[in-house]
């Protein structure tokens, strides 16, 4: 297991470490620039080739129906926490900690990043690098699917509508303007087009493309999760994260692994609901903070404290859940 999250964790510690250390290098706008791409092209790209390319063979329709379970949990469990931090924050903060303050919590920006953080999960760049490894390679199917209807349903569908409510201005804030950014959404029209094309065989330039380009998109996410962090302020920074990594990678695996217990899920299935739904605050997190201007700090250390969680949490899910699970 040490050997696999190693290879899993190499390209994140390679790509996040070469953005941290060009923050100074690259321009001030090129972060913004960076995020929006991945936004309107690298993730819809990599979206459009998961839903062509991976075979549903396996009875894997309860996924989805986990996806909206732990959604709705971290939902429900974010905004209690978002209750929590408001009511302590005068308490547990300097004067002179302005920003960290309930000042600070009162700012919608900053509470859409909460929110962000606590249920979206990086299910694509790291959940299908790690999870396989656990999983028996019959029931693969589940974690590609868990990790598409996250990015339609939860990432590109919820993610954007809560976005754009706490990332716009008062002025903008209509019910007709957060209906037309989900509807928008690239990545949406991206999964609908690669199912409907299924069946159309691409020139295998195209697919090879298709495939090549993932070896950018996933580089690119973890150099924009680099230069982001590079923003942060130390611990004055990771404190604000803390309430959501629990959340993200400790209460909503639990509350989907005792789901799957009481649906008398076999081992295999219900480990890997139990680790995708335990994957590290979303890198997409930062790409919708680009877009709707959201707290880019907040989410880039949730990112942070919930990774380095993730080496602490999978063993724990392993002992609890993983009983006769194949790795």
């Amino acid at each position: 297991m040490s050997d696999t999250l190693i290879q899993a964790y190499l390209p994140l510690f390679f790509w996040t470490g070469l953005g941290l250390l060009s923050f100074q290098l690259v321009p001030d706008g090129f972060p913004r620039l960076l995020g929006r791409s991945l936004y309107w092209v690298g993730v819809p790209l990599q979206i459009f080739t998961l839903a062509r390319q991976t075979h549903f063979s396996e009875n894997v329709e309860l996924a989805p129906s986990m996806v909206i379970f732990s959604l709705l949990s971290g939902l429900g469990l974010a905004w209690g926490g978002l209750q929590l931090v408001r009511q302590l924050s005068p308490l547990s903060n300097s004067d002179e900690s302005v920003e960290a303050s309930n000042e600070g919590w009162d700012n919608p920006a900053r509470r859409g990043s909460f929110v962000i953080a606590s249920m979206l999960g990086n299910t694509g760049f790291v959940g299908l690098a790690v999870a396989p490894s656990f999983i028996d390679e019959s029931y693969l199917g589940w974690l590609v699917f868990y990790s598409v209807a996250q990015n339609v349903m939860g990432t590109y569908g919820l993610g954007v509508f809560l976005s754009s409510y706490y990332g716009r201005s008062q002025a903008q804030k209509h019910w007709l303007v957060t209906l037309r950014d989900v509807l928008t959404v690239p990545s949406l029209w991206a999964f609908g087009i690669g199912m409907l094309t299924r069946a159309i065989t691409l020139p295998g330039a195209v697919e090879g493309g298709l495939h090549a380009s993932l070896w950018v998109i996933i580089p690119a996410a973890l150099l924009l999760m680099g230069l982001r962090l590079r923003q942060l302020h130390g611990w004055k920074s990771l404190k604000l994260a803390l309430v959501p990594t629990v959340i993200k990678v400790i209460l909503m695996p639990m509350l989907v692994g005792i789901a799957a217990i009481v649906l008398h899920l076999p081992p295999n299935p219900r480990l890997a609901l139990v680790l995708m739904s335990g994957m590290p605050t979303a890198f997409a997190g930062l790409i919708l903070a680009e877009e709707y201007d959201l707290d880019r700090e907040l989410i880039a250390s949730s990112i942070v404290l919930t990774t380095a969680m993730l080496l602490v949490a999978i063993p724990l899910w392993l002992l609890i859940f993983g009983d006769q699970a194949i790795a």
